[in-house]
Parts: structure tokens; sequence; C-alpha cells
């Protein structure tokens, strides 16, 4: 079963774009919106594992330069 989680991007002042085509590269990544407020994107990475939702946050997306801070909600079912 696919699970997925959204991730909120907080970016460095006029990175916007740069980390939006960044994370476009990273495979787990199904899709990134610009936002306004307070963030700046919100990107949804679906996984089939824990393991691979990890190398995702942890690896991946660590790599990506212009992010200022991220928060991840998992999505679950209820």
């Amino acid at each position: 079963m696919t699970s997925l989680a959204w991730i909120l991007i907080s970016c460095e002042p006029g990175r916007e774009r740069d980390v939006y085509l960044q994370l476009l590269d990273i495979p787990s990544v199904s899709e990134v919106s610009v936002v306004y407020g307070e963030l700046d994107l919100v990107a949804r990475i679906d996984f089939e594992s824990e393991k691979e939702m990890s190398k995702t946050l942890i690896e991946d997306m660590r790599h990506v330069e212009g992010i200022r801070k991220t928060e991840t909600l998992i999505a679950v079912e209820v």
C-alpha cells in the first residue's frame, strides 16, 4: 500500500523557484505547489515503506539547496 506525506517548506528568500525545480527531480516527490503565506512550497511524497520515506526526507530533501525549514505531515488512515 502506498502512503503519502505533505512537506511544508520555507525557502531562503529568492530561492523558491530553485527549490521547486530541485524537488521535482526527487523520484518520490509527486507534486510541488507554490503557496502564499508563512510557507513558500508544499510538496507531496508517495512512498511504499517508512525506509523509503526516511530516505527521501533525510537523504534527498536535506541536500536541496535553498530550503530553510520543513515540517512533515504524514497522512494516516482513520
